[in-house]
């Protein structure tokens, strides 16, 4: 479980990372922007933290079949019949290659409210993945990150929803 919470959530977080760069040239919104500073230097640190730990106990840092590590219980709140779930498969919450491009192609209020509709389903999709890790790694260092994770991805939901009701925006369906 610890490997593998370890290589999905730091690839999870890599994504929310790479939206979260794509402020600074496409927002004007000072609340927006530090939001995604936030996110950016925290999910960088993590992910480096779960890359280490994955270095240190000599494993790959990608490989195995996606959230193949999760229990039952923590895929119990996503629809996973019919999903390939390979090393290459998209997690939960995760944006599409085609939704990144339009995401990139996007400034002002426009961008703003998509980058929070985005963001907010990535971070349902990661809250599931760390309260599983939380709750069931073996390492204390990753259930103590993962822990940190979900408190974090929660308050940050609730944070980013009430910034895109304000900005006229409405968010996409849960994960």
């Amino acid at each position: 479980m610890d490997a593998g919470f370890s290589r999905d959530m730091s690839r999870h977080h890599l994504q929310g990372v790479e939206m979260a760069n794509l402020v600074a040239e496409r927002s004007e919104d000072p609340e927006v922007e530090s939001l995604a500073f936030d996110i950016s230097a925290t999910q960088t640190n993590q992910a480096g933290r779960m890359q280490g730990w994955l270095v240190l106990w000599g494993l790959t840092l990608t490989g195995g079949e996606t959230m193949a590590w999760m229990t039952d219980e923590g895929h119990s709140g996503h629809d996973m019949s019919g999903m390939d779930m390979g090393s290459g498969a998209l997690m939960p919450g995760m944006a599409t290659e085609e939704e990144l491009a339009e995401l990139r192609g996007l400034s002002g209020t426009e961008f703003d409210v998509e980058f929070l509709r985005l963001m907010i389903r990535h971070h349902q999709g990661g809250f599931d993945m760390a309260k599983d890790a939380a709750a069931h790694a073996e390492v204390k260092a990753v259930r103590d990150l993962a822990r940190s994770i979900e408190q974090a991805q929660g308050a940050e939901t609730e944070t980013m929803t009430d910034m895109l009701t304000a900005r006229g925006g409405t968010p996409l369906p849960a994960p």
